[in-house]
C-alpha cells in the first residue's frame, strides 16, 4: 500500500496581555473530533497555459463513503530533471454531505516527491466552511493502492 500522509496540523493561539486583547473578548468552542473515510474518483485535464516547465491542470473529484460530495479545483505542478523528483500546489471546493452535515469547504493541497520519497500534506482552508460545515478544520490523508483512491479525513466541527 502506498501512503501519502498527511500532517494534522493543531494551531493555537493564545493572546497575551501585551498584545491589548483581553481574555473576555475571545471566544472559546469546543470542537468535536471526527474521522471520516471512504473513496474518490478523480478526473485531472490538462490546461493549455501550461508550460514545459509548470504544467497546470484542473481537477474534478467525487468523493464516496462518509463524505457524499463532489469537488473541483486546480493544480499547478512542476517536474524536476531528477527522475522521482517533483513538486504540485492545489485548491479544491468541495461541497456535499459530510457526517449527515451539508455544506461546503476548501483543501489546500501540498506535495513533494524527493527521488520518489512522497511527501503530501492536505488541509482544510480556515474559515471555508459553509452552512452546517462552517467551523470545520482538519486535515485529508490520501492513499492509493492498486490504482484505486481512498481517503481519511479527520476533521473537527463546532457542536
Amino acid at each position: 500500500m502506498k501512503t501519502l500522509r498527511g500532517t494534522f496540523l493543531a494551531l493555537a493561539f493564545v493572546a497575551a496581555p501585551e498584545a491589548g486583547i483581553a481574555s473576555a473578548d475571545r471566544e472559546e468552542h469546543h470542537m468535536e473530533q471526527h474521522q471520516a473515510k471512504g473513496t474518490f474518483d478523480v478526473k485531472m485535464a490538462p490546461q493549455a497555459d501550461g508550460t514545459a516547465d509548470v504544467g497546470r491542470m484542473t481537477l474534478d473529484k467525487t468523493f464516496h463513503g462518509d463524505l457524499e460530495a463532489n469537488s473541483i479545483g486546480q493544480m499547478i505542478a512542476v517536474r524536476t530533471p531528477t527522475e522521482g523528483s517533483a513538486g504540485y500546489v492545489a485548491m479544491e471546493r468541495v461541497t456535499g454531505t459530510l457526517g449527515g452535515r451539508k455544506g461546503s469547504f476548501a483543501l489546500q493541497h501540498f506535495g513533494t516527491m524527493n527521488r520518489g520519497a512522497p511527501h503530501l500534506r492536505v488541509e482544510v482552508v480556515p474559515d471555508s466552511g459553509t452552512e452546517e460545515l462552517v467551523g470545520i478544520s482538519g486535515t485529508l490523508d490520501i492513499i492509493i493502492e492498486k490504482g484505486a483512491h481512498f481517503y481519511v479525513l479527520d476533521y473537527a466541527l463546532p457542536e
